[in-house]
């Protein structure tokens, strides 16, 4: 169990040849003002000088080095089995923190031990009046499987203007900065390493939800995000994976008994995307779709065990968004959260 008072807290940087990154926003990481806590980066098989830049300037952080690019998920899965701590930090290494973000989340924690995650508030490091695409204040899933979040829906993004600060409940915690329990995160199963990157951090928090976890946004705490850090926005890559792990998302965890009739519709709906692209004059994006279908489908019988196995987590209800966010966003014209009727 951790300690009540002063919990020791892991901070662990993934890091792929963003050197650069660690430059600049490694210093303000070290500032960070709770005291019990390390700072680890784990290098994820970089071509660059990430290594030997660390060690040559920040011999107080620890440093593990892979022999191969494991993905964010498999990443951290493997230096997470080998860091000793009471929670850690998945922090991406294009985030800039301030000096007292870490206690917020702390006192969080510790006020309810069935806490899973929590996530600050992520604005935009480049525009810091704007929430930030990957987290903004807390996020949450509709029932055909599309996130979103308090202070971004699709790609609108709000301006902060203090409408979301109180603290709550939420479905899932950004990758970019999560604050999970150790217990949680290991019980859960951690991160399934076939997502290699994104949405396996709403995966994991599918699972610890299952497990009777709860997940939280604490915008006391606020960070800010670059984004793009890895995989630049709209790259072919990027769709590709999105596209295939969300039908991983739903396949593993989804508790309808129309699971799989949920499945079929969003692909559907990730056919119209493909289409729309197609007429956009966008071929190489119709064909990622395509090409993460067929993986999916390659997988499906490995999936269907992993489904089989997240069963045994536990029965713990959990909620999705009941309504279409598609449907509100692009037919409803209701562009920000506070105009979900769930949530007003």
């Amino acid at each position: 169990m951790p300690n009540a008072v002063s919990p020791k807290v892991a901070i662990v940087i993934l890091n792929y040849n963003t050197r650069q990154l660690l430059e600049k926003f490694l210093p303000s990481v070290l500032s960070t003002e709770y005291a019990h806590n390390e700072v680890w980066v784990v290098d994820n098989a970089s071509t660059d000088d990430s290594v030997a830049y660390c060690k040559a300037n920040y011999g107080q952080v620890h440093l593990l080095v892979t022999d191969e690019n494991l993905g964010y998920a498999g990443g951290y899965n493997w230096a997470l089995s080998q860091i000793k701590a009471d929670y850690y930090v998945l922090l991406n290494s294009d985030v800039e923190v301030s000096s007292n973000w870490i206690n917020p989340l702390v006192e969080r924690a510790i006020s309810d031990p069935t806490i899973g995650a929590i996530q600050p508030k992520i604005l935009d490091c480049k525009n810091k009046t704007k929430f930030e695409y990957a987290g903004a204040s807390g996020g949450f899933l509709d029932k055909w499987g599309y996130p979103f979040c308090r202070g971004r829906i699709f790609d609108t993004l709000e301006e902060d203007n203090a409408q979301y600060e109180i603290s709550r409940q939420v479905f899932w915690a950004t990758g970019a900065c999560m604050f999970v329990s150790a217990e949680a995160f290991h019980r859960a199963g951690g991160l399934d390493a076939d997502f290699f990157a994104h949405m396996e951090e709403i995966d994991l928090c599918w699972r610890m939800q299952r497990a009777g976890y709860s997940i939280w946004v604490e915008p006391s705490s606020v960070v800010y995000h670059v984004g793009g850090g890895t995989l630049a926005e709209g790259s072919d890559r990027k769709y590709f994976l999105n596209f295939r792990n969300n039908l991983f998302l739903l396949a593993k965890n989804h508790a309808s008994p129309f699971w799989f009739m949920i499945i079929i519709w969003r692909m559907i709906l990730d056919g119209i995307s493909a289409y729309t692209f197609l007429l956009e004059g966008k071929a190489s994006l119709f064909f990622t779709i395509l090409k993460a279908h067929f993986a999916f489908w390659g997988q499906f019988h490995k999936v269907l065990g992993k489904r089989r196995w997240v069963k045994t987590l536990g029965k713990a209800s959990v909620s999705l968004y009941s309504k279409s966010i598609v449907w509100q966003y692009f037919i409803k014209g209701k562009k920000k959260f506070s105009d979900l009727e769930r949530f007003v």
